[in-house]
């Protein structure tokens, strides 16, 4: 009887650990090394840490790369910090994968036109909180790398679309709760949606390849980039 009531509260323990651990905030980057995370869509990037911020920086003859956790999240809420050089886009993202095959799929581009793409196993692909610091000005639109493109531009989102702060620190937010998706910028919301075609996968930090003198040396800077499973 002892040891059935001593497994019982093992068990127990092991459930309120558990849930406490899921209910706290994690750091994804822990200000000193790259530990926990992966490269995705190459053998090599060009990601480093630099006097405690994640750096990312464009360089001739890398491709579009992808800095990954180890780690899989289903639903989770994201935080974290960017500033990124004027000419450079970029993401992040959030229940991703890679392509077992060469697959293609339907895709809408960013002028907002529909048609049909092919995509190389191993290319990474799920859902990305775009950052974009052109005149366009989405960040915080809902973008799915690698699959079906622009889900949720921002044209119809002035006040998403005026929350960035160019060259500067921003905020971005990210709530994945089972089907439901939401994203933040600076505070102003830019997205809520529901959709079903991935329901867990690494987070990752992207790195466009680039292919003129002019983009060598682009940053875009990540700092306390932390998450909470719920």
């Amino acid at each position: 009887m002892k040891k059935l009531i001593f497994s019982f509260c093992a068990i127990g323990m092991l459930a309120f650990i558990s849930c406490q651990q899921k209910d706290q905030w994690i750091d994804l980057f822990n200000g000193e090394n790259l530990d926990g995370w992966e490269i995705k869509g190459a053998e090599e990037s060009n990601f480093f840490v630099e006097d405690g911020i994640l750096v990312a920086e464009t360089k001739i003859g890398l491709p579009n790369t992808f800095l990954a956790t180890k780690k899989h999240y289903s639903d989770f809420e994201l935080e974290a910090e960017f500033k990124v050089n004027e000419g450079m886009n970029t993401g992040i993202q959030y229940r991703s994968a890679q392509w077992d095959k060469d697959t293609t799929t339907s895709y809408l581009n960013g002028s907002l036109e529909e048609g049909m793409r092919d995509w190389e196993a191993g290319k990474v692909h799920g859902y990305q909180y775009e950052i974009d610091p052109s005149e366009r000005a989405w960040t915080g639109g809902f973008y799915e790398e690698g699959n079906r493109g622009w889900l949720v531009p921002l044209t119809d989102n002035e006040a998403a679309r005026s929350a960035y702060k160019p060259e500067d620190w921003n905020h971005l937010r990210i709530l994945v709760d089972g089907n439901h998706f939401q994203t933040w910028i600076n505070g102003v919301q830019a997205v809520d949606i529901h959709d079903d075609n991935a329901s867990t996968g690494f987070i990752a930090l992207q790195l466009h390849g680039i292919n003129r003198e002019e983009q060598v040396g682009l940053r875009t800077l990540w700092r306390s980039v932390r998450i909470k499973e719920l």
